[in-house]
């Protein structure tokens, strides 16, 4: 990826990890030079006001709200995997892979085997998302999906995914997304995204939905009803020979007519036989090249939010919330561009 005077970009499934990372840094980050913003890491450890906002967090009361401001919990060890269920090659290492060049184009086997996975991810997420209510932890939800996926004989892509500590990621009201599961308990008016991917004979499904967590504000449910609809609307453009540009400007569109920001350092992205491949996926207005092909599959995710697009990454390296705590809601399906338009795989 060449060098654009933008801001940084990051696969969506990343942390300050890359920046240790095989693939050159231009295949992976844009930034503008004069930016506070150049880099999660830099921008946290040497600029005042990204420490002011770290040091914010301390205080748990929002301004017009009755919402408190996220805080980590604690995590609980990392879960075993049965033997006999294949890993992902990145398992294996603390780094993760970076974003693999060349698209994933399949041949009817490997349909099948995208299918297979999409929906087992689809089958998970959905059952995560009868969990969501007041008094349950991240880190039941998400010891709850793990034993759903190893059941099926799966293995969950996050677990070990540069060091991703849990099998699934769990971002509540302000985390625009990576929040790792934990001891917080979810509180009646939250709003939680689930992430979901599963690596089923040897491809992955990657899909994630945002959820209500008792009676939510009004101010709540229309971000996250926007967001489905930006989804929807991107995937209803998707065709052999569109522009992938076309999906940034649908969703942009469709969200400016409420005022909601698109997070810009977060995107989607090729998925199938490894985790994140060409082509990077922008969800805003840009002018980048390229257009689809038949059978490619790859991800649409937008991250919205109802204030500053700005991300703060937490020490953990992994959790990104809105430098304003505002609240953040994501959704996402991998799909696949077949002669007609696109076929949802994450699909139950």
């Amino acid at each position: 990826m060449s060098l654009r005077s933008s801001s940084r970009i990051l696969s969506s499934f990343v942390g300050d990890h890359f920046l240790n990372s095989t693939p050159p840094l231009h295949q992976l980050f844009r930034y503008n030079p004069g930016s506070r913003h150049v880099s999660m890491q830099l921008s946290r450890t040497l600029t005042g006001l990204t420490s002011l906002l770290f040091n914010r967090r301390n205080l748990d009361e929002l301004p017009n709200t009755k919402r408190k401001r996220l805080k980590p919990g604690k995590v609980s060890p990392r879960r075993p995997v049965p033997d006999h269920i294949p890993r992902p090659p990145y398992v294996k290492s603390k780094q993760p892979p970076g974003i693999a060049s060349g698209s994933e184009v399949h041949d009817e086997k490997g349909i099948e085997c995208m299918r297979a996975s999409g929906r087992l991810a689809a089958q998970v997420l959905e059952y995560a998302g009868t969990l969501v209510k007041p008094g349950i932890t991240t880190d039941e939800i998400d010891q709850a999906v793990h034993q759903m996926i190893i059941d099926n004989g799966a293995y969950p892509s996050p677990l070990g995914y540069g060091g991703f500590p849990k099998s699934v990621c769990t971002s509540v009201n302000e985390c625009i997304c990576h929040g790792i599961p934990d001891s917080r308990v979810l509180e009646d008016g939250d709003i939680i995204n689930i992430d979901v991917t599963v690596y089923l004979n040897g491809y992955h499904g990657d899909t994630s939905a945002t959820y209500f967590c008792g009676n939510v504000d009004d101010e709540g449910r229309q971000l996250v009803q926007v967001t489905e609809e930006c989804l929807d609307k991107a995937i209803s453009i998707c065709a052999p020979g569109v522009e992938f540009n076309k999906i940034g400007k649908t969703i942009q569109d469709h969200a400016d007519k409420y005022r909601y920001g698109v997070v810009q350092q977060f995107v989607g992205h090729g998925v199938g036989r490894v985790f994140h491949a060409d082509p990077v996926i922008l969800h805003f207005r840009n002018n980048d090249g390229g257009c689809m092909l038949l059978n490619q599959t790859f991800t649409i995710e937008p991250m919205l939010t109802i204030g500053s697009i700005d991300p703060v990454m937490w020490n953990d390296n992994w959790t990104v919330v809105t430098e304003d705590c505002s609240l953040s809601a994501q959704f996402e399906h991998t799909i696949l561009i077949t002669q007609d338009g696109a076929e949802i795989l994450t699909k139950c």
